[in-house]
C-alpha cells in the first residue's frame, strides 16, 4: 500500500456523515463523496468503513451519504462537489438480493437499515444512485464499486427482468469501476486522480473496468463476445462466461474487451491480492466498530458480525451458485494471529462483550494458505477445480495454523468462548490426515449446532454444484456424531440443502427427500437456487448449458415445478403434501404414497382420515374445556381469602 503521510488525525470516531463532522476532521469540502445503499456502521465487515478508513488514512478525505432518498436531489447534496470523486456501492449485498426472495417476493425486512425496516434503498442501487448524480454533478467522476457493480461488469444474466443487461459501467453511465474488495485500486485511483490525471485516462490500474472510444491504447487484451452477441445467442454467452470464468487469475490473468454498441468495456486483471501485511493495516484501522450516532434505531447486520473477526478473503472451493470466485478471488489471503489478536483484545473491551467471539473466519472458515504453493508463482487453474466434486492432486491440506490461532484465541483473559460459524468446508476437513481440528472444532468451537452445507445428495447434481459427492458427506457425519459421542457431548449438524439447482430433476429432489426420511433429518430451512450474477450456475440457468463442456443441463423453471422440490426437501410439514404427492405421481413413485415406512407422505384417504380423528379430538378437548371454566366459576375464593394469596 502507499505510505502516504496522513493529514488528519484518525482517532476512533466515526467517519463524516455531516459538513460538520468533516471540518472536525479538518476539511471544508472532501475530496469523495461516498454513497452507499446500508446504513454506515463503522465496522471492517463492512466495506463502507474499510474505503473510507482506508481513504483517510492514505491522506483523503470522505463525507459518507448513506441510504438517500432517491426521490430527493438534496439527498446528494450534503457535501457539495467532491474536490475528486463520487463513489458509488449499493452496501454489502446486491440490492436486487437484499429486496427478493430467489421467488422473486419482495422481502418484509432489509438487515442493513435502522429497524430493519425495507425501502429505504432503491432497486438496482447503484444505477439510481449514479443518474441522480451525473443529473446534479455532470463534471463530477463516477467511481463504482461494491459487490453489485463487481459482478456485473461484464454484460450478464438479469434474473429479475430475465434478460440479458449491460455492463452496469455502461448502464449506470459510470467513470470507472472498481472490482473485488478495492483497498488496493482506491488507493492507486485516489493518487491519479490527486495527481491531475483525468478519470478517462485511468485505464492501468488491475482490478478495475473503464470505457473506451476504441482499442488504440489497448494492448495484450482478449475480444470476448459483444453486449448485442450475448444477449441474443446463448452459445455465445456461455463463450463470454467462460472466458471471464478463466482470466480471473490475479497473476496472470488476461485484459477482456467487450464491445458495448459503439463503446468498449475494458476489464483489466484482477487486482493482486493482499499480502499479509497488508491485510493487517486494513484491520488495524481506528473503528469505531459501532454504527454512527446520528442513528436510534438497531441496526440487524450487526448482530452477527460486532464479535465476529475476519481471519481470511478468497475462496478456492468455487461452489459453481458462489460468486466469490468472481469478486475476491481463488487465492486465500489471510491476516497474522497477532493482528486478529489485537482485534479481539479490543472486542473484550467493549461494554457489551459477554465473553464470546462468534467467529472467527470468511468465506470458508478452515482456508488460511492457499490451495497449493504455484498460486502465488504461476497463478490459478484456468480449467482445473482445487475443491469442486474430487480434490486436485496438488491440494494441500493443512489445518495446524487455523489451530494455533484458535488456541491463541481461546487464551485471551475474559474471552469465554470461541465460535465457528463461518462456512466449514468438510470436504477439505475430511482430506485432512490429522485429526486435531475436527476434535478441537467440535470440542471448543461448536454452540451446540454445526452448520454445513452438503447442498444436495444426487452426485449429478453435486457435480454441476462444485461439490464434493454425497458419501463424503456421510463419512464426515459419521465422524462428527463418533467424536461427540467420544468426548460425552450431545451436539448436531445442520446441514444446507438448495432445491431446484440446475440439474436436479424431480427424481434428484425425490432422492433427496428419502435421504432425508432415512437418515431423520428435518430442514427447518431450505433455500431454492437463486440466480445471481457471475456465478457458473446462473449461466447454466439461462442458458440451459454448462459452459465447461456445451452439453444440455437440465433446469427447472417453472413455479409450480421449484415449488415441488422445494416441498420433497420438507414433506414432513402437513401444508406440503399435496404438492409431494402430486411431485411423486409425475415420477411415477407412488409407492412413496402410503402408510409403509420409506412412504414420504399418506394418501389422501389416509390423511383426511387423520384430520377428521384430530378435529374430533380437538372438539372433545374444547368441550372438556368449557365444562371444567364452567365449573371453576363456582370456586370463587372470599375477597380476604384472595388478598392472603397475594
Amino acid at each position: 500500500m502507499n505510505d502516504r503521510t496522513k493529514t488528519a488525525d484518525i482517532q476512533a470516531k466515526p467517519l463524516p456523515m455531516s459538513p460538520a463532522e468533516l471540518i472536525e476532521y479538518g476539511y471544508e469540502t472532501p475530496d469523495f463523496v461516498l454513497v452507499t445503499g446500508d446504513a454506515y456502521i463503522d465496522h471492517p465487515s463492512f466495506g463502507t468503513a474499510i474505503i473510507g478508513r482506508v481513504l483517510f488514512a492514505h491522506g483523503y478525505s470522505v463525507g459518507i451519504i448513506a441510504q438517500p432518498d432517491w426521490r430527493k436531489p438534496s439527498s446528494f447534496t450534503v457535501f457539495g462537489t467532491p474536490k475528486l470523486g463520487f463513489l458509488v456501492n449499493s452496501g454489502n449485498m446486491d440490492s436486487m438480493v437484499n429486496h427478493y426472495t430467489s421467488a422473486k417476493r419482495p422481502r418484509s425486512e432489509d438487515a442493513y437499515t435502522p429497524g430493519g425496516k425495507r425501502g429505504k434503498r432503491p432497486d438496482r442501487a447503484v444505477k439510481v444512485y449514479c443518474k441522480c448524480i451525473r443529473d446534479l454533478f455532470p463534471d463530477s467522476p463516477i467511481i463504482i464499486g461494491g459487490i453489485e457493480a463487481s459482478l456485473r461488469r461484464f454484460a450478464h444474466y438479469d434474473y429479475w427482468a430475465d434478460k440479458v443487461f449491460p455492463s452496469i459501467l455502461i448502464d449506470a453511465d459510470a467513470d470507472l469501476l472498481i472490482y473485488g474488495m478495492g483497498e488496493r485500486q482506491i488507493v492507486e485511483v485516489a493518487d491519479a486522480l490527486s495527481g491531475g490525471l483525468n478519470i478517462r485516462d485511468i485505464s492501468y490500474i488491475n482490478g478495475t473496468a473503464y470505457r473506451a472510444d476504441n482499442l488504440d491504447r489497448v494492448y495484450e487484451y482478449k475480444l470476448i463476445e459483444s453486449f448485442d452477441e450475448v444477449a441474443n445467442d446463448k452459445i455465445a454467452y456461455c463463450k463470454a462466461f467462460m472466458s471471464q470464468y478463466r482470466e480471473q487469475n490475479a497473476i496472470c490473468g488476461q485484459c477482456l474487451v467487450q464491445k458495448h454498441g459503439n463503446e468498449y468495456v475494458v476489464v483489466n486483471p484482477p487486482a493482486l491480492p493482499l499480502s499479509t501485511e497488508e491485510m493487517d493495516e486494513v484491520y488495524d484501522l481506528p473503528y469505531t466498530r459501532l454504527p454512527h450516532p446520528k442513528y436510534t434505531e438497531h441496526i440487524p447486520a450487526l448482530d452477527e458480525v460486532r464479535f465476529s473477526l475476519t481471519s481470511c478473503r478468497g475462496c478456492f472451493g468455487q461452489c459453481s451458485f458462489c460468486a466469490l470466485t468472481f469478486h475476491q478471488g481463488r487465492i486465500i489471503q489471510a491476516r497474522s494471529h497477532e493482528s486478529l489478536i489485537r482485534e479481539a483484545k479490543l472486542m473484550t473491551m467493549h461494554p457489551d462483550f459477554r465473553g464470546y467471539i462468534h467467529d472467527v473466519g470468511g468465506p470458508s472458515a478452515n482456508f488460511r494458505q492457499p490451495a497449493c504453493s504455484k498460486q502465488l508463482t504461476k497463478g490459478v487453474c484456468k480449467d482445473k477445480s482445487c475443491l469442486g466434486f474430487a480434490p486436485c492432486k496438488n491440494l494441500q491440506v493443512d489445518h495446524r495454523d487455523y489451530v494455533e490461532l484458535l488456541r491463541k484465541l481461546r487464551s485471551i483473559p475474559n474471552v469465554k468462548k470461541v465460535f465457528i460459524r463461518s462456512g466449514i468446508r468438510y470436504d477439505y476437513l475430511m482430506y485432512d490426515k490429522n485429526d486435531a481440528f475436527i476434535n478441537e472444532l467440535i470440542k471448543y468451537h461448536v454452540s451446540g449446532q454445526l452448520k454445513v452445507a452438503p447442498e444436495h445428495i444426487d452426485d449429478h447434481v453435486l457435480e454441476l454444484m462444485g461439490k464434493p459427492g454425497g458419501e463424503l458427506y456421510d463419512r464426515f457425519v459419521n465422524k462428527y456424531n463418533s467424536i461427540n459421542k467420544k468426548l460425552g457431548l450431545d451436539q448436531y449438524i445442520v446441514p444446507y440443502f438448495m432445491s431446484s439447482h440446475p440439474g436436479s430433476t424431480l427424481n434428484s429432489a425425490i432422492a433427496l427427500a428419502e435421504y432425508l426420511k432415512r437418515t431423520g433429518q428435518r430442514p427447518e430451512q431450505v433455500q431454492d437456487f437463486y440466480p445471481t450474477p457471475g456465478t457458473l450456475s446462473t449461466c447454466m440457468f439461462y442458458t440451459g448449458l454448462d459452459p465447461r463442456n456445451m452439453k444440455p443441463v437440465y433446469v427447472p423453471k417453472s413455479p409450480e415445478e421449484k415449488a415441488m422440490q422445494r416441498a420433497l426437501m420438507q414433506f414432513f410439514i402437513p401444508k406440503n403434501r399435496p404438492l409431494v404427492r402430486k411431485a411423486l405421481r409425475l415420477a411415477d413413485r407412488d409407492d412413496l404414497i402410503g402408510s409403509g415406512k420409506s412412504c414420504l407422505v399418506p394418501g389422501e384417504a389416509a390423511e383426511r382420515a387423520m384430520n377428521e380423528k384430530r378435529s374430533a379430538a380437538g372438539s372433545a378437548a374444547s368441550s372438556r374445556t368449557r365444562k371444567g371454566n364452567s365449573s371453576s366459576k363456582k370456586r370463587v375464593l372470599p375477597k380476604d381469602n384472595r388478598i392472603k394469596k397475594r
